[in-house]
């Protein structure tokens, strides 16, 4: 029998795609069916954005927020000097206090996008687990919370056991960190009333590990819910490109990358992905997704226009659709003319200029090619241009006569920078 939910949350994260795994799904459906509760999923500071791969998190708390429940975003400050070791094949290299804190501060800025924050009832609120973690009793630590916990069970957990069955070490510093993710839900369950944990697939060990903890010291009625881990059609995790990672802030990707990367989604992504990361209803998602030819290709600029609105608002999307169209609506024409404020831009000094900038440099440093090996791949095969004209010499220096003004680099039909000369500092 399909289990038919009766909580608008859940009834959005099973219609939508997001549920994977629950601890309780009868449980938490009724325990969501009434007044607002509070949800958690925590992200590590390892970075100063988090890219799309932590998307479908974000969407899972935004939503949880929009049905009447409050959000807690726990930032790792604590976790993030260990670092999680789940189905990685290394330990994380250890980080500074400073650079994690400036990590947060950026990523706060994507959260303010997606949530209200505030002090009402259903106003989302975030935290920083070094406030209880940087200062635990080992020894307490160890009496009152490492007895609850089963070496035997632990190692049981896929995360753990693909690492050990590969002999890749695992360090004790690292296998302490389930022992603290743990420990975070026991601490927001007692300060915060904090009853389901969310996060993907790949957290559901340390997940359930808390669910018990916070049973068997607090009794309490709490719960851990998973979605699926985000790959394409293809088989390929979201997140990265070949040109790196797909981040979610603006200082590490412009609107116009971002958006240009939905309009790329295949064919088969896109009622998914228009489920996942919009708010279009979902039956709706479903006709867009189904579309075929040109119609579909409308449906992707759809997706890009929306999920863009999110991250970076409208009047980015709007820049960003501009130059797409420019762009693209004319076959490889290009006008300097059009408008081109919202692509990547390199900006090159009179110095540099004088000196002759190399087309690979050119294209590493705009980010269109991610070494000098793969621009030197790009111009064999005759998918680089400049201002519309072909590079067929990897040799090629780009003078003062070249950069009289701006001029657009281009990779192919769909990816395009801007180098633009500006005064010697």
């Amino acid at each position: 029998m399909t289990f038919q939910p009766h909580s608008s949350f859940l009834s959005e994260m099973l219609t939508r795609g997001f549920l994977d795994d629950c601890t309780d799904l009868t449980g938490l459906d009724h325990h969501f069916g009434g007044e607002p509760r509070a949800a958690y999923t925590g992200f590590d500071a390892t970075a100063k954005s988090l890219h799309v791969g932590s998307l479908i998190q974000i969407m899972m708390l935004r939503w949880l927020q929009k049905t009447g429940h409050k959000p807690i975003v726990l930032m790792g400050g604590g976790t993030t000097k260990i670092g999680d070791p789940s189905f990685r094949a290394s330990e994380r290299p250890l980080m500074e206090p400073d650079e994690i804190e400036a990590n947060i501060a950026g990523i706060r800025k994507i959260f303010e996008r997606y949530l209200q924050f505030g002090d009402g009832p259903t106003d989302a609120i975030m935290l920083n687990n070094a406030e209880w973690l940087d200062n635990l009793n080992y020894l307490s630590f160890l009496r009152d919370i490492g007895r609850h916990f089963s070496v035997n069970r632990m190692l049981a957990f896929d995360s753990v056991k693909s690492r050990l069955e590969r002999e890749q070490s695992l360090s004790f510093l690292e296998f302490n960190y389930m022992l603290l993710q743990s420990y975070d839900f026991l601490v927001l369950h007692q300060k915060y009333d904090c009853s389901l944990q969310m996060g993907g697939s790949d957290q559901w060990g340390n997940i359930v590990n808390g669910v018990d903890l916070v049973r068997r010291v607090e009794s309490g009625d709490v719960f851990g819910l998973t979605s699926p881990l985000l790959t394409t059609a293809a088989g390929q995790k979201m997140g990265k490109t070949a040109q790196g990672a797909v981040w979610l802030n603006s200082d590490l990707l412009s609107p116009y990358e971002f958006w240009q990367f939905w309009r790329n989604t295949a064919d088969a992504d896109v009622s998914r992905f228009l489920a996942l990361f919009t708010e279009l209803d979902a039956d709706e998602c479903k006709r867009l997704g189904a579309a075929q030819d040109n119609d579909i290709n409308r449906s992707k600029s759809l997706l890009a226009d929306k999920v863009t609105e999110l991250a970076h608002g409208i009047e980015a999307t709007q820049d960003a659709r501009r130059t797409a169209e420019s762009l693209f609506a004319v076959g490889d024409r290009y006008s300097s003319s059009e408008n081109t404020s919202a692509l990547p831009q390199l900006k090159v000094t009179q110095d540099e200029i004088a000196q002759g900038l190399s087309i690979i440099h050119a294209l590493t440093r705009s980010g269109l090619a991610p070494s000098g090996k793969e621009a030197r791949r790009l111009i064999a095969s005759n998918a680089v241009r400049l201002n519309n004209t072909p590079v067929t010499d990897n040799a090629m220096n780009l003078t003062a006569r070249d950069l009289q003004d701006q001029v657009i680099l281009s990779v192919g039909r769909k990816r395009h920078a801007m180098i633009y000369p500006i005064a010697s500092g």
